[in-house]
């Protein structure tokens, strides 16, 4: 497995050098890079080709990769909005995405499908999503770029079997899951998860919860939660996992770049490479 980072891990602002020079002097193999509104730090909605090329050399320059592409847009712009114009913007958003990992050579990028709101029930988020990325996915066909749907706190996708039935309905290999350890450890058990999905699993995002806490603040750096990293390392082993493990964490208040080299410490001892 390959150790990454999210460019979230740095203080919002952070230049994209700095991301880079920080994570490449921790230690880190590969980075995933979000794409943002106009006006954001590095990936852009305006970002062209060209400038794409220019970053994917950057990025090289440090000896990393780039092991998928997440995006702050969907956050903004639903696929499960009832507004179509909102929707539109969503999948202008995920267009971009598979525009510019098709310049950058990256494999993955991450979507999320929607969110359960007092407008919006769950087989709103369903269709709506299932209609908006199918003509997506339809283009993907032979790139070797894959949507993987994440699993955050969208009152959505409740369980490892109802994701793994939504992955299924699309009946394509270039959709899969991105899962996201922390995230589930509040109603179920990651390393069932794991075992569940299997192969469709992509990419993987890893975080600690405090499962008493309960809430957004149990989130919390990596081995200081309640996430059974043993049991977690075993069930990838047990599907074969070989690709990236991606921290996304909120930065220190205080000392920000310690909390990418704790980090690295902490992902070299959940993968088993300096247990010490």
């Amino acid at each position: 497995m390959k150790k990454g980072i999210n460019q979230w891990c740095f203080p919002a602002g952070t230049s994209l050098g700095k991301v880079l020079r920080t994570s490449a002097a921790a230690g880190f193999e590969t980075i995933e890079l979000n794409l943002y509104a106009p006006g954001g730090i590095g990936l852009t909605m305006d970002t062209t080709a060209e400038e794409a090329k220019a970053l994917g050399r950057l990025v090289r320059s440090y000896g990393l990769s780039i092991s998928s592409l997440s995006t702050e847009m969907l956050g903004k712009y639903p696929l499960s909005s009832p507004d179509k114009d909102v929707r539109s913007r969503g999948v202008e958003s995920i267009r971009k995405q598979i525009e510019l990992a098709l310049e950058l050579e990256v494999d993955t990028i991450l979507v999320v499908p929607g969110r359960i709101e007092p407008d919006v029930t769950y087989e709103d988020v369903w269709e709506r999503s299932q209609r908006a990325l199918q003509p997506l996915i339809d283009e993907l066909s032979g790139t070797g770029v894959s949507i993987a749907i994440e699993n955050v706190w969208n009152k959505f996708l409740w369980s490892p079997l109802e994701m793994a039935r939504y992955i299924d309905q699309f009946e394509s290999p270039q959709v899969g899951a991105y899962f996201d350890v922390g995230n589930t450890l509040a109603f179920g058990k990651p390393e069932h998860w794991i075992r569940t999905l299997g192969e469709r699993i992509r990419k993987i995002h890893v975080k600690d919860f405090r499962v008493q806490v309960g809430n957004h603040h149990g989130f919390v750096p990596l081995l200081s939660g309640d996430v059974d990293w043993l049991n977690v390392r075993l069930a990838l082993s047990d599907i074969q996992y070989r690709d990236s493990l991606t921290a996304e964490l909120e930065p220190y208040a205080s000392f920000p770049d310690q909390l990418i080299f704790d980090t690295s410490r902490h992902l070299d001892v959940i993968m088993g490479k300096n247990p010490h």
